[in-house]
């Protein structure tokens, strides 16, 4: 009977994530077009096939639902470990060569962008008129301002930041060059293949921020 008790259990565990992961999906599509503010939650309900109670019972709330949205399209997967814990900083971390770092994370960011860029879009877009989405935004600001400053003291650490540079300015161009906006523009508005748009982020980054000898 405990077998079959925990077989139950892990069976209704992988159902609910299914029903959460069409919830996020169904989500996804509708908060891009037609957009967070003329979506409500039974819209999203009827996208994934669900009644409205369950999406309530999964997230609580709309606002709740985009953020979490947020986080897996970032993440690229509903693990709960943060990004700092993900083995791409690891990899970047084991490297002694600045240059190395910044290409190694131009192709973390590259597979990011062409995941998030919709979904972060519609959220600067709700942004500015949607008190949630503005928080959420916000938010994810912060997040990438703090990340950046890791990425930037981990280059420090390698002794090659130009001398006009700390960690501080060093993470201000970091995080201004990584702007999902870039990955917008110059690949999806300009046409640049996305390892045009990774060789360019490594390149003009380490042009900024790194001394000549590297």
């Amino acid at each position: 009977m405990a077998v079959k008790r925990r077989y139950q259990s892990a069976r209704r565990q992988d159902q609910a994530r299914q029903t959460r992961r069409a919830i996020l999906e169904a989500a996804g599509r509708l908060f891009v077009d037609p957009g967070y503010a003329a979506t409500p939650l039974t819209a999203v309900a009827a996208e994934a096939g669900v009644a409205v109670q369950t999406v309530y019972a999964a997230f609580g709330s709309k606002r709740q639902l985009l953020s979490e949205l947020v986080d897996v399209t970032i993440a690229g997967d509903d693990d709960p470990r943060g990004l700092p814990e993900r083995a791409f900083v690891a990899e970047i971390r084991a490297l002694a060569d600045p240059r190395a770092m910044l290409d190694r994370y131009a192709r973390h960011l590259t597979e990011t962008h062409a995941r998030q860029v919709d979904v972060m879009l519609a959220l600067a877009g709700a942004a500015s008129a949607d008190s949630d989405a503005a928080a959420i935004w916000h938010k994810n600001l912060q997040d990438r301002r703090r990340g950046m400053v890791m990425l930037a003291t981990d280059l420090a650490a390698t002794g090659h930041l130009r001398p006009d540079h700390d960690v501080e300015t060093a993470a201000d161009v970091l995080w201004l060059a990584m702007d999902v906006r870039n990955y917008d523009w110059l690949v999806r508005q300009r046409g640049w293949s996305p390892e045009r748009y990774q060789r360019w982020y490594a390149v003009t980054v380490a042009a900024a921020i790194l001394d000549s000898a590297t």
